[in-house]
């Protein structure tokens, strides 16, 4: 029994030594994996998911997403929702996080600029802006413009081509651009204005990218928020998203990079 007792407590010894080795070489290394709570605007939600595996890869950090409309996300931030970094589809949002006192002075910057697409799921229905001229029985998807800047961007381009009265009726409204996607993807609605992310390179189906001087520029920045200014995940996030082979990544799902 003594014996046996003893083999035990070698063993204990030998893997909190173990355990010690281990926790002294992630400090020595600077390797200690910790997570950051992201919120998202909808638009970004394929591009997230690949900078986020990025990120994880090179940093051990663990990005965890929450998606929405940026006007739905702003609104839980006030309310105390512990999110660390914010990526919205405006500059309005996250320079209101700052004047509030929700986010970190000095940490604001333009990750993206956005651009949106009218989409189809039919191979042959969006031939450029003369879709819209002829669209007076179908039903047109597009993001609530209240809360999501690519439905406000929608309603700009109507408005620009003289369209807006005429349609105004056929218009269905998404929460946020994912949920305006999803309706013209399963036919819900014959077309969809989407965020060009959502479509790029996409086979089926068609779309006709906007021309930006139809709409105010999309420009969509990011924020640290007070609830992340001692993380060092989410310092580290913000970081990432500044550098150059994310900016291409970003590039690569449609986006233009700060102008």
């Amino acid at each position: 029994m003594r014996r046996q007792l003893s083999l035990n407590t070698s063993v204990c010894a030998a893997s909190l030594w173990t355990i010690c080795a281990l926790v002294l070489l992630s400090v020595t290394t600077g390797v200690i994996a910790g997570e950051t709570r992201v919120a998202v605007a909808s638009n970004f939600t394929v591009a997230a998911n690949a900078i986020g595996a990025l990120f994880e890869r090179e940093t051990g950090h663990l990005p965890i997403f929450s998606f929405g409309a940026t006007g739905q996300l702003y609104t839980q931030v006030t309310q105390g929702a512990p999110y660390d970094v914010f990526l919205a589809a405006d500059k309005t949002r996250p320079a209101r996080a700052v004047e509030e006192g929700y986010a970190v002075a000095g940490t604001r910057f333009t990750y993206a600029n956005g651009r949106l697409a009218l989409f189809s799921r039919e191979a042959s229905r969006v031939n450029g802006k003369s879709t819209l001229t002829g669209a007076e029985n179908v039903r047109i998807a597009i993001a609530n413009p209240v809360i999501a800047p690519y439905g406000a961007a929608a309603i700009s381009v109507l408005r620009s081509l003289g369209v807006y009265e005429k349609l105004q009726s056929r218009l269905v409204r998404g929460t946020n651009i994912a949920q305006a996607y999803q309706f013209a993807f399963t036919g819900n609605a014959a077309l969809g204005f989407v965020a060009l992310s959502q479509v790029v390179g996409r086979k089926d189906g068609s779309h006709w990218v906007v021309p930006a001087y139809l709409h105010p520029t999309i420009a969509q920045d990011a924020v640290l928020l007070r609830h992340g200014a001692h993380n060092a995940a989410a310092h580290a996030f913000i970081a990432f998203l500044k550098d150059e082979k994310v900016r291409l990544v970003i590039e690569k799902f449609g986006y233009g990079s700060e102008e």
